[in-house]
């Protein structure tokens, strides 16, 4: 991996999303809008508030990989489509630099993303947490990261854009029933629990849960941000060496 072919690419992705005006409104306003609907929800529930509050900063951890994993998916899709890919193939940059630079663009992303997301919940939607904002914040930058790091992996397994928006309901539809969002996961039947346990959604789920009920950041909220992280640079790294060099 070369720095400078590194930084190029990534400023070439970026000057690409300033442009695309859609795929920056998916990026950063749809999620606040879902958690906004999801809020009139349940505005007039009995004893909604602390539900809501629960639901929302579990969907401040899921938003941002969901959204991501679908975007960047499609996009890495269609610079293989289009054939850039093999134009950039045939120039000294390696796959790495690429792939590198789609997942720091994107992550930018994310980071204005969660800013958004967050600073929605706490003054539009008055959602409290315990241990601090901050850590919600740094835990939805981190699932976006980890949705970015599975579109880029996936992207490189489908041969359409199509195919790509297929991986939608095979990846991130079972982390998000079994993540313990709709059920906790110590209620389901054992197989199920122990599959749940093992999602990277359910990480984050039981991360930012933490962080909204209890006054302290534990060692258990490292740990499980420590997990996201490497399982991210994990399927970045099979992304970067899977990636294909034509277009099939």
């Amino acid at each position: 991996m070369t720095p400078r072919t590194y930084l190029a690419a990534t400023a070439r992705i970026l000057a690409q999303l300033r442009a695309d005006r859609r795929t920056v409104a998916l990026i950063v306003a749809v999620p606040s809008v879902l958690l906004t609907l999801l809020y009139f929800i349940y505005t007039d529930l009995p004893g909604a508030g602390p539900l809501f509050d629960r639901i929302a900063v579990s969907m401040i951890a899921i938003l941002p990989m969901t959204t991501l994993f679908l975007v960047t998916s499609v996009a890495m899709l269609r610079e293989r489509v289009s054939g850039t890919l093999e134009r950039l193939w045939t120039t000294p940059t390696h796959r790495a630099d690429v792939l590198f630079g789609y997942a720091t663009a994107f992550v930018c992303t994310a980071l204005v993303q969660s800013l958004v997301l967050c600073s929605v919940a706490v003054w539009g939607l008055e959602v409290t947490v315990t241990a601090g904002w901050g850590w919600v914040l740094l835990l939805a930058l981190v699932t976006g990261f980890v949705g970015v790091c599975l579109g880029l992996l996936v992207s490189a397994f489908a041969r359409s854009e199509f195919q790509a928006v297929q991986f939608m309901p095979v990846v991130i539809a079972p982390q998000l029933f079994l993540c313990g969002l709709l059920v906790p996961r110590e209620s389901m039947p054992r197989p199920l629990e122990v599959v749940g346990d093992a999602l990277p959604m359910s990480w984050a789920v039981d991360a930012v849960t933490q962080v909204a009920t209890e006054t302290d950041v534990s060692a258990g909220f490292v740990h499980r941000v420590g997990f996201l992280l490497a399982f991210g640079l994990v399927a970045l790294t099979v992304a970067a060496l899977t990636v294909p060099r034509r277009t099939r």
